[in-house]
């Protein structure tokens, strides 16, 4: 399998390293295609344009206070967690990687041509656009974390348990058409968080899980033995960040963390 050529397609972040260094251990990956991040301003504007302003101030709050007080006072179970799972936080070496400023821009869909890949991996990119991914011949496998399609967007094992869901709390293993993760499923795994865990700790358990999903489909699919799994939930919605009002209330009265 190592004549294979795979690209990485992703966002700046540590899981898009965490999953390079699976795959390229397991698989192989020759290139590492990273987008800069989306402009503030303009993803604020738009959020606003779809949710309204009074929600979106709730999520930015939650963001900036909540979201950050929870990554300081989940240090240790972090560290914790990415010792216990193994997930190795090495950076992608710079040799491998060639920057664009977005997944959809010109040059991104210059080196795909370019590269004439066997397979792409997605992880943490904005939506790509349905030229990029008719683009080239082969197919783009992305890893979700939630379960689909009844938890697309964000956060999905925290949608799941404020929802009184634990059964839909994991992530999803899917190929990527020009929705919003609503590409085929390819497999699906539950996660059980701890008591101590919480909702910035919950991300690494689904991209555990997720990695090992990944890597069985990645053989598969070179072996061509790679089958498509029904969907667990035919139910759809899409998810976005929390507000802090909501995250509050559920802290306090279901202790969703």
């Amino acid at each position: 399998m190592n004549h294979k050529k795979i690209v990485l397609l992703g966002g700046t972040g540590i899981s898009t390293s965490i999953l390079y260094n699976s795959v390229n251990a397991a698989h192989g990956i020759g290139l590492v295609i990273l987008e800069e991040k989306e402009n503030s301003k303009v993803f604020i504007k738009r959020r606003i344009k779809r949710l309204g302003i009074v929600t979106v101030i709730g999520q930015l709050t939650f963001q900036v206070v909540v979201s950050k007080f929870l990554t300081v006072f989940s240090k240790k179970r972090r560290l914790e967690l990415i010792h216990e799972l193994k997930l190795d936080l090495t950076e992608i070496p710079e040799e491998k990687i060639r920057r664009v400023k977005s997944v959809n821009a010109p040059e991104t869909l210059a080196l795909l041509q370019e590269t004439n890949p066997d397979l792409i991996i997605v992880n943490g990119t904005r939506i790509i656009s349905k030229k990029v991914i008719s683009s080239v011949a082969c197919r783009f496998v992305n890893t979700h974390a939630g379960i689909t399609p009844k938890y697309r967007g964000v956060h999905g094992a925290y949608w799941a348990l404020a929802n009184n869901d634990p059964e839909h709390c994991g992530v999803t293993v899917h190929f990527v058409d020009e929705g919003i993760d609503t590409g085929t499923v390819i497999a699906q795994k539950k996660v059980v968080p701890q008591k101590k865990d919480n909702f910035t700790t919950y991300p690494l358990l689904q991209l555990s899980a997720g990695l090992e999903l990944l890597n069985t489909a990645i053989t598969s699919y070179f072996n061509k033995t790679l089958t498509e799994q029904k969907e667990v939930t035919t139910e759809s919605k899409l998810w976005y960040h929390p507000t802090v009002w909501f995250y509050m209330y559920n802290r306090i009265f279901k202790n969703i963390k």
